[in-house]
């Protein structure tokens, strides 16, 4: 049972693309990419202001990237006091990387932070990639789960754009694409509101698996649950294919992908249909040109009765 002075929350959800910049520039310092990442995230606070942010292909550590803990930077830029990050693999997406197998002894957060993920027991943190939340409400309790990947690959679309083009992107390029493990994250906020954020996979069939699995593993969590992040499944397609354990029900109806001109719904805040009686959603506003990920942001403001 949610309990004051959480009477209200804004529940976000955000695939941030390790923060490319889009059009995607090459070259960019470390500082450029903070910087990016920063001025983005103060745009979101400023259209949606949320008390809790999911976010999906985050790196922590990454040269690609700047070598930053993004979900860190992120919680400091919103003024967050609570931020965790869960590293589905240990190296870069796309290139040379291995499955974090102890999802539990891997996460990162703010009583962690210097405590890193470790390839050979080495002491050295080892650049990651994976999911996470910031949120200034306090968190009771986390729960971590495995969901599994596809065995095989995909051509995936990306965005197109001429090199030193400073242009919206012209079209996309497929490109092929190893699927890497997905994981989801739960947190059970001491206002009684758990929220699990993940990034299922962009296989057909793999996704609807993975939904499954984790709407099964929900079942024995405590509190009223929103399932929230990036499904790689159009069309409210996760509302009609998660089956198991009660039916869901998509919160808010918005297209969020590409970012610069949004005709496709990945991303969802998700509700069981049963609690739909406990509280009101009321979507938050859409967000354009924030110029980082090929995704927007989606969210809600959940009021509770």
């Amino acid at each position: 049972m949610v309990v004051p002075p959480a009477q209200k929350l804004r529940i976000a959800s955000w695939n941030l693309l390790h923060g490319e910049q889009i059009p995607p520039a090459a070259n960019l310092s470390a500082q450029q990419w903070k910087e990016n990442l920063i001025t983005a995230t103060q745009a979101i606070n400023e259209k949606l202001r949320p008390d809790f942010l999911g976010l999906q292909e985050v790196d922590y550590m990454q040269p690609r990237s700047g070598n930053l803990n993004q979900t860190k930077v992120i919680a400091d830029a919103l003024g967050f006091k609570y931020w965790s990050f869960m590293p589905a693999i240990t190296g870069t997406p796309g290139e040379s990387w291995q499955k974090v197998v102890d999802l539990d002894q891997a996460l990162i957060n703010q009583s962690t932070d210097n405590v890193s993920v470790k390839i050979d027991h080495s002491s050295a943190p080892a650049p990651s990639y994976g999911i996470g939340f910031v949120t200034n409400q306090p968190v009771k309790k986390i729960y971590v789960k495995q969901l599994g990947r596809s065995l095989i690959g995909m051509p995936l679309a990306i965005p197109k754009v001429q090199p030193g083009s400073a242009e919206k992107p012209n079209g996309f390029k497929l490109i092929y694409i190893k699927d890497e493990p997905r994981v989801a994250i739960t947190a059970e906020l001491e206002s009684g509101l758990t929220i699990t954020n993940t990034h299922l996979s962009f296989a057909p069939g793999v996704n609807v698996f993975q939904l499954n699995k984790l709407a099964k593993h929900l079942q024995n969590l405590p509190g009223l649950q929103l399932l929230i992040g990036d499904m790689n499944l159009p069309g409210n397609l996760p509302q009609k294919l998660a089956t198991v354990g009660g039916n869901w029900s998509s919160l808010v109806k918005q297209n969020t992908y590409p970012s610069w001109k949004p005709g496709i719904q990945f991303d969802y805040l998700l509700s069981k249909k049963e609690d739909l009686a406990k509280f009101e959603a009321v979507a938050l506003p859409s967000i354009s040109n924030l110029q980082l990920s090929d995704h927007i942001p989606i969210g809600a403001e959940i009021s509770f009765n």
